[in-house]
């Protein structure tokens, strides 16, 4: 049966499983609350694994996620509106970033992840600018600013206290 043209612009988007895993954080945005909060503290599992937090592995890992995490979320909001909670890649790329070139210890594990979900939520400019628009890289920056000023204070932190 031939579909008329409004037939086929009505028709609902459907992301494939590898674009979900992704753009959901490995799933995490299905959780049934603080979807955020679940995929950032997620993200510090990863830190279990062996030289995870070494820059080698670390640093590629969270922009190979930030590329594919764009695309994905791009999709994803097709389906489920703009920035929407079940789209939580952009905590762990974020989360990720914000302990670049920092010991992986508890204490400092911990501390990121507290100062990153404060940021997270406030988005101190110019986070709130991407938060704004619609867009799978929008939906990925506002998170990477985050991460970047998390990342920042975690350093300044830890060379004056």
């Amino acid at each position: 049966m031939e579909q008329t043209p409004n037939a086929v612009q009505t028709e609902k988007h459907h992301p494939g499983f590898f674009t979900k895993f992704i753009g959901s954080g490995f799933f995490t945005g299905y959780a049934p609350f603080a979807t955020g909060t679940v995929a950032s503290a997620v993200a510090l599992l990863f830190f279990l694994i062996p030289d995870f937090h070494t820059p080698v592995v670390l640093i590629p890992s969270t922009i190979i996620l930030f590329l594919a995490g764009g695309k994905a979320a791009e999709e994803m909001e097709k389906s489920y509106g703009q920035d929407p909670s079940v789209v939580t890649v952009d905590e762990i790329a974020g989360m990720w970033l914000s302990v670049w070139f920092v010991a992986p210890s508890p204490l400092y594990l911990g501390i990121a992840f507290l100062i990153f979900r404060v940021l997270d939520i406030l988005k101190p400019y110019p986070a709130q600018l991407f938060d704004r628009q619609k867009g799978g890289w929008n939906i990925m920056m506002d998170d990477v600013i985050a991460g970047i000023y998390t990342n920042i204070i975690l350093q300044i932190a830890i060379r004056w206290f």
